[in-house]
């Protein structure tokens, strides 16, 4: 007898439908094919102490399992619920009164019959809906971050033996709904990471504000206890809240490297905070079977790099095109993967070897060459893409010790919200900017547009500070930022004023 059961695969961050054909005819074996991988070839071990401790077993005949399209690679241990069914069904041990053809099935099974949780529900639950099944059932871990999908009945089960009694119709299913309106609600503050904790550095937070505001890329350089990681953790509270396009994004992406944790939605930006000693594959993403790396987890959100020039170079250089065009392209022999990773880099740094500017002060002083070999660890072109320099230094005894609280994350954010939307005006006819840094060199001509005193400022600056050439365009972005910070349609010689600041390692000589 022949059985088809309906599951998923995950390519990317799509899912694909997997129709899982079970036929038992005369003969002895078990023989599944499709192109399994290792923890799907296992499954007959799983799914027969399964049923053995439920009162079935597998049949002493031929057992074929095929797995269509049987040329697509697939992996996971998810295909135990829909491989468990099939079996039943085709031995004649189990009868469903439901059509199987309406519901897609997925999980992995314990050898007690309960069922664990798999990864990239809500990939699966958008390529049901898309594909017209009526209803998707999988693990109840899963089952709150499928429910994000409108349009399809999603259930989340606890045992095999619930599937069965719910396809003989003993017993209904109780559908997941999520509440997205009030999830988003829930998760827009940020109680224990807020500005108003940070002393003094007002300029600091200055920069911080104009970055979040047009999506800037930022290093922080300074002495050791300076406030640069305080600082860097408390960007994603002035961000603005993400919309459900984004969030969504980013489920999608977290749902397929198994890393939502039953969250359902998530609403937060993310903050990726890898170590110094990460590799390349696991920044970029990339392995035998590819997954997301820390880039495309940072997609919507801040990847904060501290110690910067403590990574190593080539493991930098690789994000070279990924901040460019804000997605990643993984190449294997037969398929290719694509990941968005649109983020902000925020990154922070000492000045030197020994943690200090050699201003006389600081209590240790490292030779200029010395420097300058610490410096070249990060190249130019990175840099290139990096929007704002600033130099942060130590917060005196005074400012500490104050007991008023400084300017809280809300009112920052309500100002950097302000700014955004103003930006979302600007290039709604634009399909590929949503925000300044996203700005190519014609959108900057156009909407950077200088005045006499203004592009004077700016060419004695250029000359005087010897800024390089890259530095041109990224104060103009800045200076735009700045600019719609204020409201003002026009570009002004303040504006470009400020930007000049925040280019510290464009000048030559700023660490003697």
């Amino acid at each position: 007898m022949l059985t088809k059961v309906f599951g998923s695969a995950i390519f990317g961050i799509e899912a694909m439908v997997i129709t899982i054909e079970v036929h038992i005819g005369p003969g002895v074996g078990y023989h599944l094919v499709g192109l399994p991988d290792s923890a799907i070839r296992e499954s007959n071990y799983r799914i027969a102490a399964a049923l053995m401790n439920n009162g079935y077993r597998i049949p002493g005949k031929k057992v074929t399992i095929n797995m269509a399209p049987a040329d697509m690679r697939k992996e996971g241990s998810a295909y135990d619920l829909p491989i468990a069914l099939g079996i039943l069904i085709s031995a004649d041990k189990f009868t469903p009164l439901l059509d199987l053809h309406d519901y897609m099935l997925m999980g992995e099974m314990s050898l007690d019959g309960g069922l664990q949780p798999v990864k990239g529900a809500l990939p699966m639950a958008i390529k049901a809906r898309e594909e017209g099944f009526k209803g998707l059932i999988l693990p109840k871990e899963n089952a709150e971050e499928a429910a994000v999908v409108e349009g399809l009945a999603v259930y989340g089960v606890s045992h095999f033996k619930e599937v069965m009694d719910f396809f003989s119709c003993k017993c209904t299913l109780e559908e997941e709904v999520l509440n997205k309106a009030a999830l988003f609600h829930d998760q827009l503050e940020f109680p224990d990471l807020n500005f108003s904790d940070v002393r003094g550095q007002e300029s600091i937070k200055r920069c911080m504000e104009i970055a979040a505001a047009g999506g800037h890329n930022i290093v922080l350089i300074g002495p050791p206890g300076s406030g640069k990681t305080m600082l860097a953790k408390r960007l994603p509270s002035i961000l603005p809240p993400m919309s459900l396009k984004e969030s969504l994004e980013t489920t999608k992406i977290h749902s397929v490297a198994g890393k939502v944790n039953g969250n359902g939605l998530i609403t937060r930006r993310p903050f990726r905070s890898p170590h110094h000693t990460i590799s390349d594959v696991a920044l970029v993403g990339g392995g035998s079977y590819p997954q997301p790396g820390e880039i495309s987890l940072s997609h919507n959100g801040v990847l904060f790099l501290d110690e910067l020039p403590e990574f190593k170079r080539a493991v930098l250089e690789v994000m070279r095109q990924p901040l460019e065009d804000r997605e990643v392209t993984i190449s294997r022999a037969k398929f290719t993967i694509t990941y968005p990773s649109s983020f902000m880099l925020v990154a922070s740094m000492n000045p030197s070897p020994g943690g200090y500017f050699n201003d006389g002060k600081s209590p240790v002083v490292n030779t200029p060459s010395e420097i300058q070999r610490y410096m070249n660890k990060i190249s130019g072109p990175l840099l290139d893409r990096i929007d704002i320099h600033i130099e942060v230094n130590p917060v005196p005894f005074e400012e500490l010790s104050k007991r008023e609280r400084g300017e809280s994350s809300e009112v920052i954010r309500e100002r950097v919200c302000k700014a955004r939307n103003i930006q979302e005006a600007r290039f709604e006819q634009q399909q590929s900017t949503h925000y300044n840094a996203q700005m190519n060199t014609r959108q900057i001509r156009q909407f950077c547009e200088l005045d006499h005193p203004s592009s004077d400022l700016l060419k004695n600056a250029m000359e005087r500070l010897r800024l390089s050439a890259r530095a041109y365009d990224r104060i103009l972005k800045v200076s735009r930022t700045i600019a719609d910070l204020e409201g003002a349609e026009r570009v002004a010689a303040h504006h470009i004023a400020e930007a000049i600041q925040y280019r510290s390692l464009d000048r030559e000589g700023w660490l003697s």
